[in-house]
């Protein structure tokens, strides 16, 4: 099976930033415990800053992957684009997000992308994207 992992705007900075909501791991030590906890699965891992990128990079893993792990970060709020392009591709997508959005900022409780997801993960820290890891283990046939 093969996974791969799309990680929005400023996760980049896990480990170090608001460590009181994000936590102090970061996501290049998270994504090797990952793989050792799952070894049969093919990991691919991809991080930007930039909107576009992440659209391109749903296009392409939406052809060459079992599913989807999307932490869409803060163009959730604001990306009609990335829901769009989940739209488009026949992977299903896990919508993961670390901390809980819906007890934050009112403006965090808005989604251009949830609709398009097959399921949303959230509040639940790195946890979520293992959570998201087993729903395709028990959920999709590779």
């Amino acid at each position: 099976m093969k996974i791969s992992i799309i990680n929005g705007p400023n996760l980049n900075l896990l480990g170090s930033r608001e460590v009181d909501v994000y936590g102090s791991q970061t996501f290049e030590s998270f994504i090797e415990e990952l793989k050792n906890a799952y070894p049969a699965i093919i990991f691919h891992y991809f991080q930007s800053n930039v909107e576009g990128e992440l659209i391109n990079e749903l296009q392409r893993a939406g052809k060459e992957c079992d599913g989807i792990i999307l932490n869409p970060a803060g163009y959730t709020h604001t990306s009609v684009a990335i829901g769009d392009a989940i739209a488009a591709i026949s992977a299903p997508v896990i919508e993961v997000h670390i901390s809980n959005i819906f007890s934050r900022e009112s403006f965090r409780s808005i989604s251009h992308v949830s609709a398009k997801a097959k399921g949303v993960i959230s509040g639940l820290g790195l946890k979520g994207y293992e959570l998201a890891v087993q729903w395709f283990l028990n959920n999709v046939s590779n």
